[in-house]
């Protein structure tokens, strides 16, 4: 199960080039190794639904996993090409895998630059919360024990070469989440919640 990639945000706007080398190098030496050795029953690809660009706040719900793949920075157009070696992977040599496009995860020791982790620690500590853009982007939100478990499933009954969704239906916009979290600290968002530039 390939999940390891280069995801956080902030260091996107930095240095974009980590992005590239991580997210598809590091993907294209993961398979090399699996074709060289032919020892790998299953490849499970972790992606990422930022693949299909940004969610219309409209849309009752996301992407279906036949949808157009539209990235719209740095990190969703690496991932996009490291799923596209993995589906050439499978074509051209007969590698068994599946991609999973996952939305964002929260729970229990999460990296504490994650946005829901984030703000809870930057809320509890009596910080504004910054926000990309106006906050109007939408995101599913997953609690960590149902990817794991999502991923159980995939690993042990799903069709090799398919792609697969882990989501939800239930869609947010960030300023949402963010206003959601300014109410559970009991602090006012008009004042604690900072709009900054990508």
């Amino acid at each position: 199960m390939h999940f390891a990639a280069q995801t956080h945000v902030d260091n996107l706007f930095k240095n974009n080039f980590e992005f590239t080398k991580n997210n598809i190098y590091g993907t294209y030496v993961l398979l090399e190794a699996c074709k060289v050795t032919g020892q790998i029953r299953r490849f499970i690809h972790v992606s990422t639904d930022e693949v299909y660009g940004e969610t219309d706040e409209d849309a009752i719900v996301g992407n279906h996993e036949a949808s157009q793949l539209l990235p719209t920075n740095p990190y969703s157009t690496t991932k996009a090409g490291a799923e596209m070696l993995v589906m050439a992977y499978c074509r051209s040599y007969g590698l068994s895998v599946i991609t999973a496009r996952g939305n964002n995860v929260y729970g229990p020791n999460q990296f504490l630059k994650k946005l829901i982790l984030k703000f809870i620690l930057l809320a509890m500590r009596g910080k504004t919360l910054p926000i990309h853009g106006d906050g109007s982007n939408v995101r599913s939100y997953l609690y960590c024990k149902d990817v794991a478990e999502t991923f159980e499933v995939i690993l042990h009954k799903d069709e090799v070469g398919h792609v697969y969704n882990v989501g939800t239906k239930k869609e947010m916009r960030v300023i949402d989440v963010t206003k959601d979290i300014c109410k559970l600290f009991s602090i006012d968002p008009e004042t604690n919640i900072q709009c900054v530039e990508s």
